[in-house]
């Protein structure tokens, strides 16, 4: 009971349930273990690895971002729009980047000099960015007219595609973030507790809104290259994307309550989530039974989380 305990607790535990799983699936899923598979794998969670890069940061501070599944999915249609409209490409990645990062300080914004909860603003700007997606598409796809913007997604670096080395760096750079600079070190500790924080001469407000607008920045980058892989904006992209990312950043042992991150633990996350969605496919299980799938990883994330959360005495 104990040893399970340590296991539950610890970050060496979530790589040892990993790599049981990551064996289990290559054992008993034919094609699994393929060069071309595994370069599937990494691509399907680019996405969602990028989200939750800067989802740990909104877990860790003691809130929740919802929006970013409308951000991915509206400044995917920006870039394409704008890249369109404007004959450049350049031109349509700045004003999706704009975007996103305008969402993300919007959100930020009303959050802390407003002091409306997360949860309720998030769920309110997640309903009106996929508003704006649906109107200025009329609901329909974008399709590129410059084939160049393909080759953000298509093109490659050592034989490995580019938006993998994007997510790839971007797993570093958030993870020297937390671990190694003030602002990491401010976030946990406004999330183990934002008024010792604000006493101690933490800029509380100033910190929870430049962590929603990076949050926006990076769901733009997600955006640009999800629009690219799929060679079209569309308004309905990224559907539920919310939840997979926070799952990820959960199972990988950021808390729910705050104040608690790791980066190894949120990469971790993240490959269970892809490898049991990639499995699924693998073994073509119908649509329907992955949603309960995903279903049951987020339960079981949360449930996670509470062992954790109780067992260092945080409930």
């Amino acid at each position: 009971m104990a040893f399970l305990k340590r296991l539950l607790l610890g970050e060496q535990g979530l790589l040892v349930i990993f790599v049981i799983a990551f064996a289990a699936v290559s054992i008993f899923v034919p094609s699994f273990l393929t060069e071309r598979n595994m370069l599937g794998l990494f691509q399907s969670v680019v996405t969602i690895g990028i989200v939750a890069c800067t989802m740990m940061f909104c877990l860790a501070s003691r809130d929740f971002d919802l929006s970013v599944g409308s951000i991915v999915a509206f400044t995917g249609m920006v870039a394409v729009m704008a890249s369109n409209a404007s004959g450049s490409i350049v031109v349509g990645l700045i004003a999706a980047l704009a975007c996103g990062t305008f969402v993300g300080f919007v959100n930020g914004t009303i959050i802390a000099k407003l002091k409306i909860n997360a949860l309720i603003t998030t769920l309110a700007t997640m309903q009106i960015v996929r508003g704006l997606a649906l109107i200025s598409s009329d609901g329909r796809a974008v399709g590129i007219n410059d084939p160049g913007f393909y080759q953000l997604a298509l093109s490659r670096f050592l034989g490995i595609p580019t938006p993998i080395w994007i997510m790839l760096i971007l797993f570093c750079v958030f993870g020297f973030v937390l671990n190694r600079s003030v602002f990491g070190r401010n976030t946990l500790a406004i999330g183990g507790n934002p008024e010792a924080s604000r006493l101690a001469g933490v800029n509380v407000d100033g910190m929870r809104i430049w962590i929603f607008t990076i949050q926006g920045l990076v769901c733009a980058v997600a955006g640009i290259l999800l629009a690219s892989r799929i060679t079209s904006g569309q308004p309905n992209a990224a559907t539920g994307l919310e939840l997979s990312a926070i799952s990820a950043c959960v199972l990988g042992g950021v808390s729910l309550a705050g104040g608690r991150a790791a980066m190894t633990g949120v990469i971790v996350g993240v490959l269970i989530l892809g490898i049991a969605e990639n499995a699924m496919n693998l073994l073509n299980i119908q649509a329907f039974y992955q949603y309960l799938v995903r279903g049951l990883i987020l339960l079981l994330a949360v449930l996670l989380d509470n062992v954790r959360s109780t067992g260092l005495g945080r409930k």
